[in-house]
């Protein structure tokens, strides 16, 4: 099964990779104003994609009677999640396994910290109490799992020195995790279909399917533009003499997180803050069971975690994840600018010291 796993996977990061070579060859050879042209083009194909994403999630809430904030968690953060998957599972297969779990693990750094607290600084995010309680709980224990199955068990003292080891079979047993996350979606969708609270909205006279097309459109159009606009602004940036150092700390930090930026600040502007909530949550816990765990299980080596890991990345993720939890705890109705002001500060500190780390 892993093998035929395997194979698959690196069908699909293939064509994922060769796409984005073939993108970067294209753009390479534009003059300066002509990068400009298509950056100006990739940014608003981006825009109209997430409102279209935004809209048609909220749509399929009420057509189903679930919350928004649960749509976001499952149908809106798998499509966002999957440039992550792609590079992670190319970077595990190209032999470079540090590489995907760092991707993993500062994706959900990057959307707990700075889309969340961008989000919240933006206008308040209001709070589904019983979703957010119980998928919250999920993102921190997938945090905390990836922590426990990374570390060296066999010889604790040496993970700040020599770091920790995340195997195949972690990995496998990570992908039984995802397809019980799902599952349990589903029925807690079900079952908020009967009971929850529905908003009390006109849906539009259209069917499940068509929405369903529409949703996956909005997404297909926000992870095409993202495909594009990285790797142009980098060629336009590397034009215009800044360092590559520069370039690697931001743009690659950032690209494969600007789908769930992006989906986030329309679903704010447009008055839907806890969809971005729910993309949020669900893209955490998709970014350790799906992209961390499929990563090592297409490997047999599984996924290398150098001491850095131990040092920063793991303990800022579960800062992060902690505070979050804890800030949606109690009976808060909704997560203000003071809540953005501080995910964006430890955000911000994690990041300054990932160059002395």
């Amino acid at each position: 099964m892993s093998v035929s796993l395997a194979k698959a996977s690196w069908i699909v990061c293939w064509c994922w990779l060769n796409m984005e070579v073939l993108i970067h060859g294209w753009v390479v050879d534009l003059p300066l104003l002509g990068l400009f042209a298509v950056i100006a083009v990739a940014l608003f194909i981006l825009a109209k994609g997430a409102d279209v994403l935004v809209e048609e999630a909220v749509t399929l809430s009420v057509h189903w009677g679930v919350p928004k904030v649960l749509i976001g968690a499952t149908v809106v953060s798998l499509g966002t999640t999957l440039p992550e998957a792609a590079v992670s599972v190319v970077a595990a297969l190209s032999g470079n396994p540090g590489l995907a779990l760092g991707n993993a693990v500062g994706s959900v750094i990057t959307d707990c910290g700075l889309i969340l607290g961008i989000a919240a600084m933006i206008a308040p995010l209001p709070i589904h109490r019983e979703v957010v309680s119980r998928q919250g709980w999920i993102q921190v224990g997938a945090g905390v799992a990836l922590v426990l199955f990374t570390f060296p068990w066999g010889s604790p003292g040496t993970a700040l020195s020599l770091g920790g080891h995340f195997s195949q079979g972690a990995g496998i047993l990570f992908m039984f995790g995802l397809v019980a996350y799902l599952y349990l979606s589903i029925q807690w969708g079900r079952k908020g279909r009967d009971t929850g609270p529905v908003e009390a909205i006109e849906a539009r006279d259209e069917s499940n399917l068509r929405t369903i097309g529409m949703l996956f459109m909005g997404i297909a159009l926000v992870i095409g533009a993202s495909q594009v606009l990285i790797p142009t602004v980098e060629v336009a940036a590397g034009r215009l003499g800044v360092p590559d150092a520069v370039i690697a700390a931001t743009l690659v930090a950032l690209g494969t997180s600007l789908p769930e930026l992006v989906t986030a600040v329309s679903a704010v502007r447009k008055g839907h803050g806890e969809l971005a909530i729910g993309n949020v949550i669900g893209a955490d816990i998709l970014n350790v069971l799906f992209v961390a765990g499929l990563s090592a299980a297409v490997t047999t080596g599984g996924l290398a975690a150098d001491p850095r890991f131990f040092r920063l990345l793991f303990p800022a993720m579960l800062v992060l994840l902690i505070t979050f939890r804890i800030s949606v705890s109690g009976g808060r109705t909704q997560l203000g600018r003071r809540f953005g002001i501080l995910m964006l500060t430890i955000y911000g500190s994690a990041t300054v010291l990932s160059y002395f780390v």
